[in-house]
């Protein structure tokens, strides 16, 4: 049973963010302050990129643990409606594949930042992104 009315809950998730969340925004920043620079929210590439570099053909993704299905603990599955939710969940798996695959067969590099590992920023997020950049954006450049 949902405590809030389907009124209230259809209210509370019509305010949950596709674009400029807070994990997105914190990757931004470092790579702004860091000299990188790139486009948003590409919507004529598959799945909208977060973070884009055309020019090298770069993309990122920061994708929430819960919608994306990342499988660690934030990535928990509601009580209520669960034929609804493991349905929805298994279409975005789904969508976020085709995607990706997509993109690669275009030549396209692709990075997924995950929620939970921006959240642990320094041990994570961090040393994956500098790595994927010098891997494909700055092998001949000193950053």
């Amino acid at each position: 049973m949902d405590v809030h009315s389907p009124e209230q809950r259809s209210f509370n998730m019509s305010r949950i963010k596709g674009k400029n969340t807070k994990p997105e925004i914190q990757v931004r920043k470092w790579l702004w302050k860091n000299g990188y620079r790139y486009r948003l929210h590409a919507s004529d590439l598959p799945g909208k990129p977060d973070i884009v570099f055309r020019s090298r053909k770069i993309l990122i993704f920061v994708h929430g643990c819960f919608w994306h299905r990342h499988g660690c603990k934030y990535s928990s599955t509601p009580k209520t409606n669960p034929d609804f939710w493991s349905a929805k969940f298994e279409l975005n798996i789904r969508r976020d594949e085709k995607n990706l695959n997509i993109l690669r067969s275009h030549g396209w590099h692709v990075l997924t930042l995950w929620e939970c590992e921006i959240k642990n920023w320094n041990f994570l997020a961090e040393p994956k992104l500098k790595k994927f950049l010098h891997h494909f954006y700055d092998t001949d450049l000193n950053r």
